[in-house]
Formats: structure tokens, sequence, C-alpha cells
């Protein structure tokens, strides 16, 4: 039996002192983080949400299998922030529209959540009305044309059926239960009603495709409730993809069980402490890149350098070589050299070690 086979299924109860003893825990770690970030002054500030809202679309879309260009997100990121765009590339419909959804989630978090609003977001992840080579019906709710809808893993004829949804003529009244509950003001903290709303969202499965993408900016809007701010400092789907599998493992064992959902809710608590911890690697980064720019910012540079700087200062992974910056900005290895030794004479790039394989560069925060 599903859970959502129960009847009144959606009288959700868990063990208070459990969930209150890590809710505690989560909320204190939050307000630390929250007023770490209010003391970095507007412009900064402005750069760490363009990085934890990068890192949010990119790994929310990673989830469910979709790569999305990092550099594409960040520009339109940027483009949306009012923050520079020099050196990133230009950014594709598809982008757009999945960063405009992240960013209504969480800019307009104080908006009720409507069916139509719902139809909006789950349309502008599939702007071609195709997800890949399939077609895919949106800004609707899912019917049950093609047969029930099911969360199945395997190979064709092996396939396992871990979860499966209502049937779609409950969708109505299910789906209007559900945000009159999600729109309704109550005494149930914040961060704990973003994670039964999850469970509730993810239960209903009431797309074709894209619920879980949507599922999480639900979340990401109820967190900003939480924060009592439309600025996001962490990324819980970035913690999310990186656990994948014990989310999936949580979800299905709480729509597998009753309506005591104490286990999903310390999942979701823990998963969401943990996502806290991450965002201060997020903020070192933009802190050194604050460092990097203020140093050199007197400094005029042609496009490959920025487009490559730009890179190397997101996150860049393994050593800065001549070729891979040749590559990184698409030119010849002859104009890749003459850009870093001009960057070396400037001061900002550093030979990290000699040798004609495992000559590598450095980037110079200071001036020598």
């Amino acid at each position: 039996m599903y859970l959502h086979e129960i009847k009144n299924w959606t009288s959700f109860h868990w063990d208070e002192a459990q969930v209150g003893h890590v809710l505690a825990s989560l909320r204190f770690e939050q307000g630390l983080l929250l007023g770490r970030m209010q003391a970095l002054g507007f412009d900064l500030q402005l750069q760490a949400e363009l990085e934890v809202v990068a890192l949010d679309v990119v790994k929310s879309s990673e989830i469910e299998g979709e790569r999305l260009d990092v550099g594409q997100v960040r520009s339109s990121l940027a483009q949306r922030l009012g923050l520079p765009t020099a050196g990133l590339p230009g950014s594709s419909r598809q982008v757009d529209a999945v960063v405009d959804l992240l960013l209504d989630a969480s800019r307009n978090f104080h908006l009720p959540v409507t069916h139509t609003r719902l139809y909006g977001w789950q349309a502008a992840l599939f702007p071609t009305g195709y997800s890949g080579a399939y077609a895919v019906a949106t800004g609707v709710y899912r019917t049950d044309a093609t047969g029930p809808m099911q969360v199945v893993s395997g190979a064709l004829g092996r396939q396992r059926v871990h979860f499966e949804a209502p049937t779609a003529n409950r969708l109505p009244s299910e789906m209007q239960a559900f945000l009159d509950w999600l729109n309704a003001d109550m005494p149930l903290d914040p961060v704990l009603k973003a994670g039964v709303a999850h469970l509730w969202f993810l239960t209903l499965h009431p797309f074709e495709d894209g619920n879980g993408r949507v599922a999480r900016a639900l979340t990401d809007l109820l967190l900003a409730r939480a924060d009592g701010q439309s600025q996001r400092f962490y990324s819980l789907s970035a913690q999310i993809c990186l656990e994948r599998n014990a989310y999936y493992h949580a979800l299905e064992w709480a729509q597998k069980g009753d309506t005591d959902i104490t286990a999903w809710l310390l999942w979701f608590l823990g998963c969401f402490k943990r996502a806290l911890t991450a965002s201060s690697g997020v903020l070192e980064l933009v802190l050194q890149k604050h460092r990097f720019w203020q140093t050199w910012q007197a400094q005029s540079l042609n496009n490959r350098q920025l487009k490559v700087l730009h890179k190397v200062l997101d996150g860049f992974e393994g050593h800065l070589t001549s070729s891979k910056w040749a590559k990184m900005a698409q030119c010849s290895p002859d104009t890749a050299l003459r850009d870093i030794t001009d960057l070396m004479q400037r001061g900002m790039l550093t030979k990290a070690e000699a040798g004609s394989r495992s000559t590598h560069y450095l980037l110079q925060f200071t001036p020598q």
C-alpha cells in the first residue's frame, strides 16, 4: 500500500521531540550563516547569491540526469542580478527559462502558489515541449492516457517500480487541498513545512515530467520564507545531488509508509543542515574571487583572459596549463602562451613548475 492509498493520508504527524531537537540545531546554524552573509555588504551578497543559485539550477537539473552549461547559467543569472557578464558566454532559451523559474521561487516567495504558477514553472523546464526526443505535456496536470504514473528504475523488461502515483482523476481536488495548505498561515515552522510539502507534492506527482525540479523549487520558496528574505546563500539541491541515492531511498520509504513521517523529516532536516555547512565553501570562493579582482582591478584584459580567469576562479579543477588555456579560450597554443606570458609579466600569474609537460600556472592574489 502506498501512502496516498491510506484514508486521510495527508494527516501527517511526527515525533515532536526528535524532530524539534534537530530543527533547533539547524535553525541555529541557519542564523549564523545569514549573519555572516549580512556582514559582507551588498556587492558580495550578490556575488554569493549568483554562486549559490547557479549551483542550485545546475544541481537540481543534474539530479534528473540533465546537465546544463555552468557558464551559461552564470551568464543568465548575472544579467538578472545586474552583475558584470564580461568573459561569460551567452545563455540559451532553456537556461534562461530555468533560471527565471528558480528566481521566481526565491524572489517572489511572499506570493501565493497557484495552479497557474505551477503550470508556468513546469512549462519553463521544457520550452520546446520536449524532453530529449520525447514530447512532454506542459502547463497542465498529467492524465492517465498512457497508463499510471510510475517511478521506475532498471533496464527495459527488468524494471523495478519504486512508486505509483494517485490516479489522474484525483489530482484536481488533491492539488487544491495541497495549495490551500501551502498558502495558509499556520504555526508550523517554515522549514518543517518545506519538508512536508516536498514529500506531499512528490507523492501527488502531478505533472507528466519535471516533478522533482518543481518540488525543489517549491522547497526553495518555503525556505526563503523561513529565512525571511529572497537572497539564497545555500543550496539544498546541491546537497541532495550529492546524496541522491539516500534521497530516493528516503522518499520511497516514506511513500510506502504511513502518516508518521518522522524518518523522512529527520533525513530532510539532516540534509538541509549539511547544505548549510557546505555553503561555507561557496562563501570562501566568493571572498577569494573578490580579493583577486580587487587586487587587479586596474588591469585591462582581453576577452580571452577574462574568460579563462573567470573559469579558474569559479572552481576550475586540476592545473592550469597552456593547453587547457587554449581549449577554454578556443584559441591557438601560441595565442594561449602569449596571453599567459602577458599575465605573468603583470604579476597576475606565476609559473608553478618547470618542464615541458608539467608546467602549470597559479593565480597571484597579491602583487609580488
